[in-house]
């Protein structure tokens, strides 16, 4: 498992796959407005599985935010570390892959926030229903929630949350044995 992990992922094929994941990003964007807009649902699987237009002025799978000048400025620092990992990790493929659909999802977003104000969504799953009943635990009270069906997502939202998982894969399964911090930190002296 260890050998996996060590493969190369050379920059040219990084900036390859963020080059692909924002082309099938914006092109399948461009597709549902086109076809879907306004506010048009096709079924494909049943009630599973449809496409259905909506414009998201929120953050990924319809999360809404109230400040969207920081939120832009946290995506672009967001997006600046990120790349910054993506070329400091020579040694390990996997993780630079991560980055790299990572990124390509969050330019895509990116992109359609500062041409439309808004990102484009249109997988619309029902997968499962979650109801969490209010409580209250010490001075904290928690209202409930309840999703009757997963909000509805994109090309990009689905490349930032694999890459995420491939990342928390990559951290969980790569044995390699690494030098402990206070051995690093410490004064050669």
């Amino acid at each position: 498992m260890h050998q996996f992990f060590q493969r190369k992922l050379h920059l040219k094929h990084a900036l390859a796959v963020i080059l692909s994941v924002i082309f099938l990003d914006q092109v399948t964007k461009y597709l549902a407005r086109f076809f879907l807009e306004p506010a048009h649902s096709v079924s494909i699987l049943g009630n599973f599985f449809r496409l259905t237009y909506v414009e998201n002025p929120g953050i990924a799978f319809g999360v809404r935010i109230n400040n969207k000048v920081m939120f832009t400025f946290l995506s672009i620092i967001a997006v600046i570390v990120i790349f910054y990992y993506l070329i400091k990790l020579k040694e390990h493929w996997l993780l630079r892959f991560s980055f790299a659909i990572i990124l390509g999802g969050a330019f895509g977003n990116l992109i359609d926030r500062f041409i439309h104000g808004r990102v484009v969504d249109f997988f619309d799953f029902d997968f499962f229903n979650i109801n969490l009943s209010s409580f209250k635990f010490l001075f904290f009270e928690f209202h409930g929630y309840s999703m009757n069906r997963w909000p509805v997502f994109n090309i990009a939202d689905m490349a930032v949350s694999i890459g995420m998982i491939l990342i928390i894969l990559s951290i969980l399964f790569d044995h390699k044995k690494q030098e402990p911090v206070s051995h690093v930190l410490a004064d050669p002296d």
